[in-house]
C-alpha cells in the first residue's frame, strides 16, 4: 500500500463520517456544516484524481455558493418547527435508502474498467473535456439545474420581501 492509497482512506473515511454526521445529526445548522465538510473532502478526492478544475469547481460551486444558498433558507425557515417534521420522514428516508442500495448493488459488484486507466486519467477533469461533456451530452440536465436554481433564488427573493 503506497501513500496516495494510505491518504485515500483517510480521507474516505473521514468523507464517511461526516456525511453520516449529515444524516444524523439533531441540529440542522450542525447538519449543513457537516455537508460543507463532506463536499471539501470530495473536492480533496477530486484533487487526488489529478482533476484540479472539478475539484476547485467543487470547492467554489458547491461547499461555497449552494452552501449559503441553504444556510440562508435554514435561517429563514423556522429550524425549531424543522426538528419536529423531521422524525415524521424517518421511515420514508430509510425506505429510500433501502431502495438506493437495492438499485446500486449490481453496478457496485460489477465493477470492470472501460478503458485504460493512463488514457482516462489524462482526459478526466480537463476543462476541455468538462466542457465537451457539459455542452454536449449534459446540455439538458444543465438548463434545467440552472432553471430551477433561477426559480429557488426568485422565490426566496419574493418570500424574504413579503409584507410582515
Amino acid at each position: 500500500m503506497n501513500g496516495s492509497q494510505i491518504i485515500f482512506f483517510i480521507v474516505a473515511g473521514l468523507l464517511i463520517v461526516s456525511s453520516v454526521l449529515v444524516v444524523f445529526q439533531r441540529n440542522v445548522v450542525h447538519s449543513a456544516v457537516a455537508l460543507v465538510a463532506a463536499l471539501f473532502l470530495i473536492a480533496v478526492l477530486f484533487l487526488s484524481l489529478h482533476a484540479p478544475m472539478v475539484g476547485v469547481l467543487q470547492i467554489l460551486v458547491y461547499a461555497g455558493a449552494i452552501m449559503v444558498l441553504f444556510l440562508f433558507v435554514i435561517m429563514f425557515l423556522n429550524p425549531v418547527g424543522l426538528e419536529q417534521r423531521r422524525s415524521l420522514w424517518w421511515g420514508v428516508g430509510c425506505f429510500s435508502g433501502v431502495l438506493l442500495v437495492a438499485a446500486l448493488a449490481p453496478i457496485l459488484f460489477n465493477v470492470e474498467p472501460v478503458q485504460d486507466p493512463m488514457v482516462a486519467a489524462e482526459v478526466f477533469g480537463s476543462p476541455e473535456e468538462l466542457a465537451r461533456s457539459l455542452f454536449t451530452d449534459f446540455v439538458l440536465p444543465f438548463e434545467i439545474a440552472s432553471v430551477l436554481l433561477l426559480v429557488a433564488i426568485i422565490g426566496a427573493v419574493v418570500l424574504g420581501k413579503r409584507e410582515p
